[in-house]
């Protein structure tokens, strides 16, 4: 199958954009699964204004996610975290990625249920791994041995994320290629 042209990528943007109606599309996964670069790409793409929950935290509270973690715990932060995505699923025309854990929270997972629709960015451990290893800014991970850490949060988290309205895969592939299946599998969602 040949990859669809420019016009047609375009087109395809414009029927998801149409069919979301001004609903924001959230981005739910594991640190590592791309949320955050897909979404980027994303929001390019159909014109909309891209948040990550990460950011908009860090600047509610003036600290960094790590400082948060250190200073105040992991309960105060997720405690923020459903605060500050609560505030911006009030927006309309977003792309929003969140954090690792968000979605885990029943609380912000149905109010993402009753105004978005979700995205789980599903990827493997391999890739994950190997993503997250490049940066030390993932409190969670900071234990004696990060890879089983991340095998517990997977196994606890998976079935979680599996409650998203759609599921892409994530994989060592440009970006971009992973933001056209997930407009084509969100519209295939809405259009049913």
């Amino acid at each position: 199958m040949s990859r669809p042209d420019t016009a047609e990528r375009q087109a395809r943007a414009q029927d998801l954009i149409n069919a979301l109606d001004g609903r924001p599309l959230v981005l739910v996964g594991m640190m590592g699964a791309g949320k955050t670069t897909v979404g980027r790409r994303l929001a390019g793409q159909l014109g909309r204004s891209f948040l990550d929950s990460d950011d908009e935290i860090e600047k509610a509270a003036q600290m960094t996610i790590p400082e948060i973690f250190a200073q105040r715990g992991e309960p105060e932060f997720r405690a923020g975290e459903a605060r500050v995505i609560a505030r911006v699923l009030k927006d309309r025309d977003i792309i929003l990625a969140t954090g690792g854990g968000a979605f885990v929270s029943a609380e912000t997972r149905a109010q993402v249920k009753a105004g978005a629709v979700s995205v789980w960015l599903k990827a493997d451990f391999d890739l994950l791994f190997a993503r997250v290893s490049r940066r030390s800014n993932r409190p969670l991970l900071k234990t004696a041995n990060p890879r089983a850490t991340l095998q517990k949060l997977i196994e606890d988290r998976y079935p979680i994320y599996a409650e998203a309205d759609v599921t892409v895969v994530s994989r060592d592939v440009p970006q971009d290629v992973v933001a056209a299946d997930l407009i084509e599998a969100v519209l295939a969602h809405l259009q049913n």
